[in-house]
């Protein structure tokens, strides 16, 4: 084979080979949803104060959203809140669990 065609010939397999792998690493619009709501639903927050994990699953988003609410803010993500804002929601929401408790029962 000469030296032309035995390159040729390498670098069309080696794109053959690579393709798979392309095609394998773009992913699809719902697959970055599934993932999306997959990580919402299995993310633990550690409340410094209480000393405790919490679960951030749809429940606890429309607890947030709710205290939020009433603090008459706009909706940020949890993790982007100073501190000190994240301390005052763990206590405004240790404060209504039981209230939430006796709402479900």
């Amino acid at each position: 084979m000469r030296r032309g065609n035995r390159y040729f010939a390498s670098m069309l397999l080696s794109a053959a080979l690579a393709a798979p792998m392309g095609i394998q690493a773009i992913s699809a619009p719902q697959d970055d949803q599934d993932r999306e709501r997959h990580e919402r639903e299995e993310r633990r927050v550690y409340d410094r104060e209480h000393r405790d994990y919490h679960n951030w699953d749809d429940r606890e988003d429309r607890v947030y959203r709710q205290w939020l609410d009433e603090r008459h803010e706009a909706y940020r993500e949890y993790n982007r809140l100073k501190r000190k804002e994240q301390r005052e929601y763990w206590n405004w929401r240790h404060n209504h669990e039981e209230h939430e408790e006796h709402e479900h029962h």
